[in-house]
């Protein structure tokens, strides 16, 4: 009987570590990541995400973005964009909130996308039908390359996304 005891006290606490582990999101392979600017008009803008590596893959390849298919733009739980204030992106309207942050890569030209669900893992239940806004911009070369996504907020609006060799922007007003 002690054994049995033993035994399951053992399991009980292998489960609980594994648990408690699963919920320190920092020990992931892709961490979480926050970039955060309050712009000269004072509208406060934050990024949530995971910074997946590259880790000698290839992007576009190997690893996401993938030609043509919606990417979570990060990794793990689906990337959260907020704005304190009604904004516009890239001259167009988007209203203070919570959005999914996403993107659709052909070549060059990236698609930015604000889904109104912000709460997903990944990009698996993603629905066109909530997407709230869509800027398109064009990526550029970075001449460094970036091992891990990271994002940027400059204090002028500017939103900049480094990943691997690949640099996009879009701006905020």
């Amino acid at each position: 009987m002690k054994k049995i005891i033993s035994f399951a006290l053992i399991v009980t606490t292998f489960i609980s570590s594994v648990a408690m582990a699963q919920d320190d999101k920092s020990k992931r392979p892709s961490p979480p990541a926050k970039a955060e600017a309050t712009l000269q008009n004072g509208t406060v803008i934050s990024i949530d995400y995971s910074q997946p590596s590259v880790k000698g893959r290839t992007v576009g390849k190997d690893l996401e973005p993938l030609s043509g298919k919606v990417w979570r733009t990060g990794a793990n739980e689906a990337t959260v964009f907020e704005v304190s204030k009604d904004v516009k992106i890239e001259g167009q309207s988007l209203k203070a909130g919570k959005y999914g942050l996403f993107t659709i890569v052909d070549g060059d030209n990236w698609t930015i996308i604000f889904n109104k669900t912000w709460k997903q893992w990944g990009a698996f239940t993603y629905k066109e039908s909530d997407d709230v806004l869509r800027v398109k911009v064009r990526s550029t070369k970075l001449t460094t390359t970036s091992e891990r996504l990271t994002f940027t907020i400059f204090a002028n609006g500017k939103v900049e996304l480094k990943w691997s060799d690949i640099d996009v922007a879009f701006n905020i007003q």
